[in-house]
């Protein structure tokens, strides 16, 4: 005759206290991230909660933007995650942002091709990675550096989202180096106008405006100067 099943009341069935609340958390991170695989991302979320390492979530639900060269699932949400993880880090290890990146659910095809716009060894500078994270979202180099900015920035969101000058200008010479239809020059001239725009400020700091409006001011220019030729 077979045993009964074992029957328990609520009394005799132990629930750690801390479990609701990390359900609970784990729960609004992942209605946020909308992972595009939930046991990949879970696994990510998990281990990064046991060591005390930034989680892999992000600040708020967002869509892919329509700018993106190639459907890559990345967007900026996504980089900045992977910011809050490995920013404090000047070099990040490739073989661990590799995994990083694969517990954002992100196609490791994709990680390696924007690994090839500048190959190196094991390590790599993040702030060169992120700029071409940034440049992959965005349609131009003007675009990749809205983007960066709107990543580094301290200001809330809907800010100037302002950043130091030094790092714009560290990373504009990156990535429009590895352009070879931009001209050293014009890139240095480009600087050396932002640098005059913003000089009478002490904090150092850029904004998306000063460099939107400049942008057009400069296009605006060429343009009535062709006119003028004519």
């Amino acid at each position: 005759m077979p045993l009964p099943d074992s029957m328990f009341c609520a009394q005799q069935i132990h629930i750690p206290p801390e479990l609701p609340d990390i359900l609970k958390q784990f729960t609004k991170a992942a209605i946020r991230t909308q992972p595009a695989d939930v046991l990949q991302w879970s696994a990510g979320y998990f281990s990064a909660l046991a060591r005390g390492d930034p989680l892999p979530v992000k600040d708020r639900i967002e869509m892919p933007v329509a700018t993106q060269k190639t459907d890559t699932g990345l967007t900026q949400g996504l980089l900045k995650v992977l910011h809050k993880q490995c920013g404090h880090k000047q070099y990040v290890d490739l073989a661990d942002l590799e995994q990083k990146w694969k517990n954002l659910c992100l196609p490791v095809e994709k990680f390696r091709a924007l690994l090839q716009l500048d190959p190196c060894g094991k390590n790599m500078e993040w702030m060169k990675f992120l700029a071409l994270g940034c440049s992959m979202l965005g349609g131009s180099l003007n675009s990749a550096m809205k983007n960066l900015c709107e990543i580094l920035t301290t200001d809330p969101e809907g800010g100037p989202a302002r950043i130091p000058f030094e790092t714009f200008s560290y990373v504009y010479r990156y990535l429009s180096g590895l352009d070879s239809e931009i001209p050293a020059a014009d890139t240095e001239s480009y600087l050396a106008s932002l640098k005059e725009n913003i000089s009478t400020r002490k904090s150092g700091l850029i904004a998306l405006s000063d460099f939107f409006v400049l942008k057009r001011k400069l296009e605006n220019s060429e343009k009535n100067s062709e006119g003028i030729g004519h």
